[in-house]
């Protein structure tokens, strides 16, 4: 198993690597430049027009390499790693949808928030069902660290999961404000899901999770400081809905909650930020929301930022890991 994933995660670099190479030059064509918000750091104007939508790359050859190397999964009667598939290609899609928007206004606003949200939250409702039906997906929820399940209510499970899948995607997509950090943040939690399908031998999930490692890695090379190109909403609703389903694919969904803290600080930054301002009518937490961009305030620059966020995140995957080792050995 530990092979055919080295082969997925090769093939899946490479095909990001050359498709870079293409994708850029025709994105500039296209006039696909990031408009910069306005009210966020000074020196960001500077990545005015940097080509968006470059997470088309990884994710033309993340689900090339899925299909290709999923065929013996599928073989045998097992297509969890299409539906982690259609599921981050569905919220791609409506991250495409909201990038051509932006494009097409050369604006910062795309898709209004409740259209986003009521997408979202039907393509999520969609998937647990889906997975349910398919019998990956239990209403029994598995607690991290005690390696305890316990049951729930199925109407309120669904409920939950739905906000868990839409809250998580979002914060993902939150993370995307400096060059390569959700790309480099999501690269240990992309390492996680290959351990542990490696683990468990989980094999349709192991190859998902190699070809999403390899479209990031390859990604990064374009992305890092300074960025030639934006995966945009493209990309990062798509590695927001992959990170989201490969943890109800393997039934364990609160452990997206240790390894997804800086997901989880970069949106509960965002919210205190709002929050304090109106009840305070002026005054804020932070010198600027996200809290990436309090740290950029704070002097400190992005390769710092990418650096310890990538750093704090590599280290609660190997937290969360020791967390669920022994979830199928109970």
């Amino acid at each position: 198993m530990i092979i055919t994933m080295l082969i997925v995660f090769a093939v899946s670099l490479v095909i990001t690597l050359i498709a870079g190479r293409f994708m850029i030059p025709w994105l500039r064509r296209m006039k696909a430049g990031q408009s910069i918000r306005e009210d966020g750091p000074t020196w960001h104007m500077g990545k005015q027009g940097t080509p968006t939508m470059g997470g088309l790359m990884f994710i033309a050859a993340i689900t090339v390499t899925v299909i290709a190397f999923g065929i013996p999964q599928m073989l045998k009667g097992d297509f969890s790693h299409l539906l982690v598939l259609a599921f981050a290609l569905l919220y791609g899609a409506i991250g495409f949808l909201d990038d051509y928007v932006k494009v097409k206004k050369k604006q910062n606003l795309g898709l209004t928030a409740l259209q986003k949200f009521l997408l979202q939250l039907v393509i999520a409702i969609a998937l647990i069902l889906l997975l349910r039906l398919e019998g990956d997906l239990t209403p029994n929820v598995y607690v991290p660290f005690f390696n305890v399940t316990f049951p729930m209510w199925e109407p309120l499970y669904l409920g939950i999961a739905a906000f868990i899948i839409v809250g998580c995607v979002n914060a993902v997509n939150i993370t995307d404000g400096i060059d390569g950090l959700v790309t480099g943040v999501s690269l240990p939690v992309t390492l996680f899901y290959a351990a542990a399908a490696f683990l468990w031998s989980l094999e349709s999930m192991g190859v998902f999770a190699a070809a999403l490692l390899g479209g990031l890695v390859g990604f990064l090379c374009y992305n890092f400081h300074p960025a030639k190109v934006f995966m945009g909403d493209t990309g990062s609703l798509f590695l927001g809905g992959a990170v989201c389903a490969l943890a109800f694919v393997a039934d364990m969904p609160l452990i997206l909650l240790p390894l997804g803290i800086v997901y989880v600080i970069e949106t509960m930054s965002d919210i205190l930020q709002v929050l304090y301002f109106k009840i305070t009518h002026g005054k804020r937490i932070f010198k600027m929301a996200p809290i990436h961009h309090h740290f950029e305030m704070c002097g400190w620059s992005e390769k710092k930022v990418f650096a310890v966020f990538t750093a704090v995140y590599a280290l609660f995957a190997v937290i969360s890991f020791l967390g669920i080792r022994w979830r199928y050995f109970m």
